[in-house]
């Protein structure tokens, strides 16, 4: 099978994975568009909203990690069309986080949005968030 322009963009994403679990957040910054409509959520704060928000937090998420490798990447399932696509995947890893001195695993669901502009695709959204696994539902309380 040949390799495509939207392959080669989720593998950069990959690599971009493991430079930012050791602290290193450029390889994601340069798979981001340059639009200001791009987006980022992840687990260390409210969703980020605009090119330099972005490039903030993908810094500070950066500044989390350190001696980490990416273990294993799970495609749930991708949705692609001319000119968007929408991966969603399972991250496997592991990394010192903070302070600390122990590695710890990590699996983070994600969802990642690509866009095709000018011939090149470009990351314009993701969603990280350490939930992989059925959690009971939680009552809610009308008043």
């Amino acid at each position: 099978m040949k390799k495509t322009e939207l392959d080669a963009a989720i593998e950069r994403s990959h690599t971009a994975l493991g430079a930012i679990l050791n602290g290193d957040p450029t390889a994601y910054q340069d798979l981001y568009s340059d639009a200001e409509d791009v987006t980022l959520g992840n687990p260390f704060g409210p969703y980020a909203h605009g090119r330099s928000k972005v490039e903030a937090t993908l810094a500070g998420a950066a500044a989390h990690y350190r001696d980490g490798q990416v273990t294993g990447i799970d495609l749930v399932e991708s949705y692609v069309t001319d000119e968007l696509a929408c991966i969603v995947e399972v991250e496997h890893a592991r990394a010192k986080v903070g302070g600390g001195e122990e590695l710890f695993s990590l699996a983070l669901r994600v969802t990642s949005v690509f866009r095709l502009e000018l011939g090149s695709w470009k990351l314009v959204h993701r969603h990280a968030d350490p939930i992989t696994t059925t959690r009971p539902a939680t009552s809610v309380v009308s008043t």
